[in-house]
């Protein structure tokens, strides 16, 4: 990882990673211990067809070494919840060193600043090539809604491998600002980068929280009349709030590793949503007319808590007949391409980089 303790960063690059429909975790005074795990698969189905399961999982060895030691750390079960305030200030801590992490492997000037009254970062490649300099991608970050964990890990390398320049949009977050607070800071920025940059020269894309909010952005633009950006980047997200897709009940923000609670009937995210219906196809794109959105890139992992989320807005873009792409990584947990010591992170970021520069016009 980035940090002295890497597993500690990483759960808090995603502690704010949205989105589940989960309950407060219960009282429990220990953790699970190793003579308490079980050793054997069991699968029972109630009456409402809930499956009450075990499973015993294997380090799979498909995966780089860097990704099995990572998927090894062990982590207790059961933890004290995180209050929202001790969670952005270690969010922010995490996303320094971050900065630093990445910025040795893809050198940058970074500029902070605002746009249309909405505070930006802007990172700009080193020896970036002057024929990119009328393109730009904007990143809308991840975390959660409620925390910024993505503006340093989602731009830097994508500026780097694209050789273009990338405006991370600090949009307002919950719980003060919920829904559509987020969207109508990321339209306005849009607008603003039209007034520079031709739509078709123009990407859109984000991670976990970011990911939503593309695709809410999506809907937004095409309602207003604007012109469509070039490309889309859904990078582990969802479009529905009002299901919950079966991966939030499989696993947490670390894959099948550390604490989960069953899942509830309660809508996604609640803060963010607030008062608006979950239904609101802006809010959940899913229940909108996305025909005539541009090209999406969808990028998840098998042990992604947004990975049926993922998949599901996938469907509904090609049902919509959307160029939509899925790429799904092996085993791998939510957001794996925040951490530069992962090859797949490295090979994740590259893969999101060349399918912008394939649909980026000359």
């Amino acid at each position: 990882m980035i940090s002295a303790r890497p597993s500690a960063a990483l759960l808090v690059l995603l502690a704010c990673a949205v989105l589940s429909a989960q309950q407060p975790a219960p009282t429990i005074a220990t953790p699970t211990i190793a003579a308490q795990a079980p050793n054997t698969d069991t699968s029972y189905i109630d009456a409402q067809g809930t499956a009450h399961v075990t499973r015993v999982v294997p380090l799979p060895q498909t995966i780089s070494p860097q990704a099995q030691k990572s998927l090894g750390r062990q982590m207790p079960d059961q933890g004290p919840p995180q209050s929202l305030a001790q969670r952005r200030s270690e969010t922010d801590a995490y996303t320094a060193q971050a900065r630093i992490a990445w910025t040795k492997l893809c050198p940058n000037t970074i500029v902070e600043t605002t746009m249309a009254g909405v505070p930006v970062r802007i990172v700009t490649p080193d020896a970036m090539p002057a024929a990119n300099s009328d393109k730009v991608l904007l990143n809308l970050h991840g975390g959660g809604f409620n925390s910024d964990s993505g503006s340093y890990t989602e731009s830097i390398p994508i500026a780097s491998y694209t050789g273009i320049k990338v405006v991370a949009v600090l949009y307002r977050l919950a719980p003060e600002h919920p829904f559509p607070a987020a969207v109508d800071d990321s339209i306005a920025v849009y607008k603003e980068l039209l007034k520079t940059y031709q739509p078709n020269h123009i990407v859109i894309y984000g991670t976990s929280a970011g990911a939503i909010l593309t695709g809410e952005v999506a809907v937004k633009i095409k309602q207003l009349g604007l012109p469509m950006p070039a490309a889309l980047g859904i990078f582990s997200g969802m479009g529905d709030f009002a299901r919950a897709g079966d991966s939030t009940a499989l696993f947490a923000l670390r894959g099948l590793s550390g604490h989960l609670d069953p899942p509830t009937a309660q809508p996604h995210d609640s803060q963010y949503v607030a008062g608006a219906d979950p239904k609101d196809p802006v809010l959940s794109p899913v229940y909108a007319d996305l025909s005539g959105l541009p090209p999406a890139l969808f990028v998840t992992s098998t042990r992604d808590m947004l990975l049926s989320g993922t998949a599901n807005l996938d469907r509904a873009f090609l049902h919509a007949g959307v160029d939509a792409n899925l790429v799904v990584f092996d085993a791998l947990t939510h957001a794996f391409w925040y951490d530069p010591q992962l090859p797949e992170a490295i090979d994740a970021n590259h893969i999101m980089a060349n399918f912008f520069l394939k649909h980026l016009g000359n």
